[in-house]
This record gives C-alpha cells, sequence and structure tokens, in this order.
C-alpha cells in the first residue's frame, strides 16, 4: 500500500441514530456504552471528543437537516426540504412549478398510524405498489415514483400548488390517531390551501386502493396509505469543494437522501449494491468502498442508515447489533487497513433517537476526531456521557468538518 497516498486525507463514519439515553435494562447506560466498541474508542483514545449541534431550532428534526449540518450546510440557507433532495438522488429532473414531497408507503389500523415502514416492505412489493399508484392516480398534476422500500416520492406539478405546508414525520408520529395528524396550510394563499385538499383526499382515497392491492393481502404489516411530508422545489448548494477550500468528498451509502445530499454539493456518489438501509446491510461492502472512495478523494463519508431504523422499531437488542456490526465490519477493517497511512477519522451520529420515543431528538451528539492535526485530550472512550468532556467542546455549523480536513 502507497502509505503516501492517504497522507492528510479523511473518513467520517456516520452511524444514523445511535445516541441514546441511558437505559434501566442496561444498568443505567446507552446501547453505545454497552457494545464493545474498541475502534471508535481508539478514534477517542487517539484524538479529542466533544458535541456537534446536528438539528437546531427551527428546521425539522430529520435525517436531511441533520446531514446537511454535519457536512456543515447551513439549514436556514440551503435546507430545502427532503422531497427535492430524494428526487434529486434519483434523477428525478424538477421543473420551476414542480414540489417533490417524500411520500412514505406507511401501515394504519383503526385509524392509528402504526408503521412507518410498512414493516420494512420490500423493493420487490413497494416498486410495484408506487408503479400501480401511479397508474391509478398519476396525471399531468402528480407523478409517482418508486424509491428504497418504503422511502418513495410524490411530485405535484403546477402554480396552484404550494410547499408551505406543515406537516407530521411518520417515523416521529407512530401510535398516534391519523385523524391529528393532518397536513395544514403555513398561509393564507389559495395555492396552499388547494395543495391541503389535494393531498388529503389522495391519502384518503389511496386507502381503499392500496387495502384491495393484491400484494397487500396477506401481509403481516400491509402498506395501505400513502404520507406525502417534507416538500420542497428544485435545491441550490454550493459545492462541497468551493466550500472546502478545493477538497473534494465521496459519500456512500443506501438511501436516497443522503445520496441527494451528496449528489446537490457535487460529492461523489458511491452506491454498494448489497447496500440495503437496515440490519442486513453489506457492512463488508461499504467498507471496501471507503478504501477505494479515499484513493481519488479528501473526504469519505461512510453512512450507517440501520442503527436508525433499529431505533425506530424501539428494538435494544436490534440497535445494539447494528452497533456491534458497524464497529466491527466497517469501522475496524477500515482503521487496520489505514494504520499509519496519517488518515483522520472521525465518528459520529447525524442525530439521536431514544429508543423509549422511537423518534429523533435535537440533542447535540457525541464527536470523535484523531489525527495528526488533532491534540489529544483525556477522553480514552467515545460515548454520549464522555463526549462532552472533551477539548473539542461544543461545535456547530462548518465547525466539526473544519477540523476534521484541518482548515481553519
Amino acid at each position: 500500500m502507497n502509505k503516501d497516498l492517504y497522507k492528510g486525507k479523511a473518513i467520517v463514519f456516520l452511524a444514523d441514530g445511535m445516541a441514546d439515553e441511558p437505559i434501566a435494562e442496561l444498568n443505567g447506560k446507552t446501547p453505545l456504552e454497552a457494545v464493545e466498541t474498541p475502534w471508535m474508542d481508539k478514534i477517542a483514545e487517539r484524538g479529542a471528543s466533544g458535541t456537534f449541534l446536528s438539528l437546531p431550532d427551527g428546521f425539522p428534526t430529520s435525517s436531511d437537516a441533520a446531514n446537511m449540518s454535519v457536512l456543515g450546510y447551513s439549514l436556514a440557507q440551503f435546507y430545502p426540504g427532503r422531497g427535492p433532495i430524494e428526487a434529486v438522488a434519483q434523477g428525478v429532473e424538477l421543473g420551476e412549478n414542480d414540489i417533490a414531497w417524500r411520500c412514505n408507503l406507511v401501515n394504519v389500523k383503526d385509524g392509528i398510524l402504526k408503521d412507518y415502514s410498512s414493516g420494512h416492505i420490500s423493493n420487490e412489493v413497494s416498486a410495484p405498489l408506487m408503479q400501480a399508484l401511479q397508474e391509478r392516480f398519476g396525471s399531468d398534476k402528480v407523478t409517482f415514483y418508486p424509491g428504497v422500500s418504503y422511502r418513495n416520492l410524490l411530485v405535484l406539478h403546477g402554480k396552484e400548488f404550494s410547499a408551505n405546508i406543515d406537516y407530521f414525520k411518520p417515523d416521529s408520529s407512530q401510535d398516534e390517531p391519523v385523524s391529528e395528524l393532518g397536513l395544514k396550510a403555513l398561509d393564507d394563499s389559495p395555492e396552499a390551501a388547494y395543495t391541503v385538499q389535494f393531498l388529503t383526499d389522495l391519502m384518503r382515497e389511496s386507502v381503499e386502493f392500496l387495502s384491495n392491492h393484491p400484494l397487500n393481502q396477506g401481509r403481516e404489516v400491509p402498506a395501505n396509505m400513502i404520507w406525502p411530508w417534507s416538500p420542497g422545489k428544485k435545491p441550490h448548494f454550493v459545492s462541497f469543494s468551493e466550500k472546502y477550500s478545493g477538497k473534494t468528498g465521496a459519500v456512500i451509502s443506501a438511501v436516497d437522501v443522503i445520496f441527494g445530499i451528496a449528489e446537490c454539493a457535487g460529492m461523489k456518489v458511491v452506491r454498494v449494491p448489497g447496500a440495503t438501509g437496515f440490519i442486513d446491510t453489506d457492512y463488508e461492502g461499504k467498507a471496501q468502498a471507503a478504501l477505494e472512495a479515499l484513493k481519488d478523494h479528501d473526504l469519505v463519508y461512510v453512512h450507517l442508515e440501520a442503527i436508525d431504523e433499529c431505533s425506530h422499531l424501539g428494538d435494544l437488542k436490534l440497535k445494539m447489533q447494528a452497533i456491534s456490526e458497524f464497529e466491527n465490519r466497517v469501522v475496524a477493517p477500515v482503521m487496520k487497513a489505514l494504520e499509519g497511512c496519517g488518515v483522520t477519522f472521525a465518528v459520529l451520529p447525524d442525530h439521536p433517537v431514544p429508543l423509549h420515543l422511537r423518534k429523533h431528538t435535537r440533542t447535540p451528539v457525541p464527536v470523535a476526531i484523531c489525527g495528526d492535526h488533532i491534540q489529544p485530550d483525556q477522553v480514552c472512550h467515545y460515548s454520549e456521557k464522555n463526549a462532552p468532556q472533551g477539548a473539542l467542546g461544543f461545535m456547530k455549523g462548518e465547525e466539526f468538518l473544519r477540523k476534521v480536513l484541518n482548515l481553519s
């Protein structure tokens, strides 16, 4: 291995939703503290720790906002909504009067939103369902696009529609009555009122259509309703290289929201064929992809969705398994392969997902960074409790990534 090829470069291990709160079942430890993570601990031991504010007040508590923050993109300046970010990832070209919405396939039972993912519906079922929705409801005003699993798109076309609509994030609204989770206009415009009525009618009509669809028959958690949320128009970002003194970046993930952010930022998108966005993802494929991408880029951003999904399920055992898999099958092999190459390593979640809540919170996330330019502090173990004691302190905006990239 040509060690000089990697010197001064950086890898960010982004464990989506990993941060949590103390759990009685774990004797007051968090899942991260309860899992053996010697390689994440090495980052803390060899470097410095701190916290980072990824979800500032005034913006959604969603992964698009959080990952944009981690990459140093001002939400006030650049945040477009989840829908348009995922549209970019799917190659859906948005026109001037198009509004893209993330469109979950959800499960509703007895008027209650029971599952934001319809039992983590497979692509083999979700894609034909989205195609069926397009055939039944698609028109010159609305188009449905299949994504990954439950994560799909709906695009409204026309000046009569508005993106200024308040919504409920489905993974934050499980076990709540659908009647209390309706869309609401954020202004008094006729466009906003029309959009709310149009989509409310469409959601209602989707229930009967999806419930009767052959692909939903016999499914334990049928996808029996569409859930449009987080709308917006075509996004415009400043490029990653322009922001960070010509540095280049690559992003490895399984989900459109992260790919979309990368595309908007002009970063290289690396798609691993076996990456699923859940516990069965191809961890080894991601690790190998990270090593390859680092040859040609200054920063590689390795995103793992599985921990977040396990957290939304409220499944402690599965969350701990996902953390362990990330540690042993991604972080460890990458760090071992690059030992002595002068690479900077960083680890953090994009946001917490406390298991008892099953939804995101705005609590600043624990961070650890090690590299030749990072002065080590006294923190030796990476965790929610230890990180705030570190020398990096409390970071926000571009501070985290600038430290990683050794930019003043």
